[in-house]
C-alpha cells in the first residue's frame, strides 16, 4: 500500500511537471476587441478632420498700440522673453513702449472678412493678420459692437477658405466642442471637450447691459483663444470664443454663432446697431431674499430696481418696485426673459408691461428708445452684509434734513419734495443698501415724504422686522432701498 501510494505520488508529480504554463486570456472576444480599436481610430480620425477642415479659415490676429505703457506678464517672463539682462527693456515696467497681443478669428468671407472679439481689437493702432499658410495681411475694422464684444476685420485678399456656420440653437449639452486658437502666442492650438451648458448670462455687463447667452465649455480656452471658433464634431463654427473664468480650469464661454452672425452681417454692411431699451435695470424675484417678503400675493416677476434718469420708463407711470409680470401679454419670469422679450421690439414701439403694484395688476404702456452707447451707472448693487453698528433712525445709520428750494438748487437736486440724505454711517443697515450722500428720500411704505416730520412720522410707524421700503431719487435715477432691522 505504501508502494502504491509513493508510485501515486510520482506519476502526478510528472504529470502537473509536464502541463505548460497557464496563460491568461481576455475576456473579450478577439474580434471585439478589434471594433472597439476601430471606433477608436474612427474618432481619433473624426478630431484631426475637425482641424483640418477649420484651420485654414482660422487667423491669428496681432495688434499693436503706441505710447502706452505695458506690464509684463510673469507668463511672458517664464515662456517668451528670456532671462533678464541689461538689453531687455522689459525690466522697466513704467516705460512707454508699444503694446503688442495676440487674437484669434475666423474667415467667413473668401474676400476677406474676419469674426473676431471687440475686445482683442480695441484701442489697435496697427493689425497684423496671419493665415495658417503663413502668409500676412494688414487689416482695418470694418465694425466693432461693444456689447456683445463682437468685430468684423477686413483684409484685402482674394479666394481665402472660409469657415462654415453651424446653428447655435441646436446645440446640446454633452456634444463634443473643438477650439482652435493661438493661447500665450501658440499658433494654430487645437483643443477638445463637451458642450457644459447654454444660455450662461450675467457673466459680464456693458454699460449695465449684458446681451449674450454663452456656450460654456470645458474645451481648453486661455487668453489669445479670444476670437477663434468653437466647433462641433462637423467642423461646423458653433460659437466665438470670448470669455475665459480663470485659465484652464474647464470653464470656457462662446458667444453663440446665431449672435455672432446677425451682429456680423450688420457690421459688415456698415449699418449701426441699434437696439430698444426701457431704461430700467431689474432683478429676478427672489434673486434678493431681504425684499421677497414684501410682494406677499405675488410669486413670480422681475422687479423694478432701478428706473434711468431720461429714460422712456421714466416718462410712463413704472414706478421701482413695481413687478412686471407681462411684455404684451408674454408671461415673464426672469430678467433675461424680460430682457429678451424687450429686444424683440423696435426702437419707437409701444410696448404695455402687466405690472403687479401692491396688490393690484395695472397695464403701464412704454414707448421703446434706443439704448444708448454709455449708461450713467446709477450704483445699485446688491446689499452687502451688515457688520455689527448702530442700527437706530438713526437707527437704520442715516442722517437727513428736510429738502428745501435753496437746498435743491445748491446740490443740483431734480426732486421737489422729500428729505435729503446728508450722511450714512459706516456699517450700518442703510450703508449695505447703498443708500448716498444727496439721495432724496421720496416715500417710506408708500407715504409721501413731505417734510422731516413726515419722514420720522413714517419711519416711526414703519415694520424694520418685516423691512421698510424707501423711494429714492437719485438725481433723476429713481430707486429704492429696502430698510431691515438685523441685516
Amino acid at each position: 500500500m505504501r508502494l502504491s501510494i509513493l508510485t501515486l505520488c510520482v506519476a502526478l508529480s510528472t504529470s502537473f511537471a509536464a502541463q505548460p504554463e497557464a496563460v491568461p486570456t481576455s475576456s473579450v472576444p478577439a474580434a471585439a476587441a478589434e471594433a472597439g480599436k476601430d471606433v477608436v481610430h474612427q474618432l481619433n480620425n473624426a478630431f484631426a478632420k475637425v482641424f483640418e477642415t477649420v484651420a485654414p479659415s482660422v487667423v491669428i490676429i496681432e495688434i499693436s498700440k503706441k505710447n502706452e505703457i505695458s506690464e509684463s506678464s510673469p507668463l511672458d517672463d517664464l515662456f517668451f522673453q528670456g532671462p533678464p539682462d541689461e538689453n531687455n527693456p522689459r525690466r522697466n515696467p513704467g516705460a512707454l513702449r508699444p503694446v503688442q497681443s495676440e487674437g484669434s478669428g475666423f474667415i467667413v468671407r473668401p474676400d476677406g472678412y474676419i469674426f473676431t472679439n471687440f475686445h482683442v481689437v480695441e484701442g489697435a493702432d496697427k493689425i497684423e493678420v496671419k493665415l495658417q499658410d503663413g502668409r500676412n495681411f494688414p487689416a482695418r475694422v470694418v465694425g466693432t459692437d461693444e456689447k456683445t464684444d463682437i468685430a468684423v476685420v477686413k483684409i484685402d485678399a482674394k479666394d481665402l477658405p472660409v469657415v462654415q456656420l453651424g446653428d447655435s440653437d441646436a446645440v446640446r449639452v454633452g456634444q463634443f466642442a473643438f477650439a482652435i486658437g493661438a493661447p500665450f502666442k501658440l499658433d494654430y492650438t487645437f483643443t477638445y471637450g463637451v458642450i457644459s451648458g447654454k444660455g450662461r448670462s450675467k457673466l459680464f455687463q456693458t454699460g449695465g447691459y449684458s446681451i449674450s447667452d454663452y456656450l460654456q465649455t470645458d474645451a481648453s480656452i486661455n487668453p489669445g483663444n479670444s476670437g477663434g471658433p468653437l466647433c462641433d464634431i462637423d467642423g461646423k463654427v458653433i460659437g466665438m470664443n470670448t470669455l475665459i473664468n480663470g485659465m484652464n480650469r474647464g470653464l470656457g464661454f462662446a458667444i453663440p454663432i446665431n449672435m455672432a452672425k446677425e451682429i456680423g452681417v450688420e457690421l459688415v454692411a456698415g449699418h449701426k446697431i441699434m437696439r430698444p431699451w426701457l431704461g430700467i435695470r431689474i432683478e429676478t424675484l427672489g434673486d434678493d431674499p431681504a425684499i421677497r417678503d414684501l410682494f406677499k400675493g405675488a410669486d413670480k416677476g422681475v422687479v423694478v430696481r432701478t428706473i434711468e434718469a431720461d429714460a422712456p420708463a421714466s416718462k410712463s407711470d413704472l414706478r421701482p418696485f413695481d413687478l412686471i409680470t407681462h411684455v404684451d401679454g408674454t408671461p415673464i419670469e426672469t430678467d433675461s426673459q424680460l430682457q429678451h422679450e424687450i429686444l424683440k421690439k423696435k426702437i419707437g414701439q409701444n410696448v404695455q408691461l402687466t405690472v403687479w403694484r401692491k396688490g393690484q395688476t395695472i397695464k403701464v404702456p412704454i414707448k421703446a428708445g434706443e439704448l444708448p452707447n454709455e449708461i450713467t451707472r446709477a450704483s445699485n448693487d446688491p446689499p452687502r452684509p451688515v457688520q455689527p453698528g448702530r442700527q437706530d433712525g438713526s437707527k437704520f445709520g442715516l442722517q437727513v434734513q428736510e429738502l428745501t428750494k435753496e437746498v435743491a438748487e445748491r446740490l443740483h437736486l431734480p426732486a421737489q419734495q422729500g428729505v435729503v440724505v446728508t450722511d450714512v454711517e459706516d456699517n450700518s443697515i442703510a450703508a449695505a443698501q447703498d443708500i448716498q450722500r444727496e439721495d432724496v428720500i421720496t416715500e417710506v411704505d408708500g407715504k409721501p415724504v413731505t417734510s422731516l416730520q413726515s419722514f420720522r412720522e413714517a419711519l416711526n410707524k414703519a415694520d424694520p422686522k418685516r423691512g421698510v421700503l424707501l423711494y429714492l431719487d437719485r438725481k433723476g435715477t429713481k430707486t429704492f432701498a429696502v430698510l431691515k432691522a438685523g441685516g
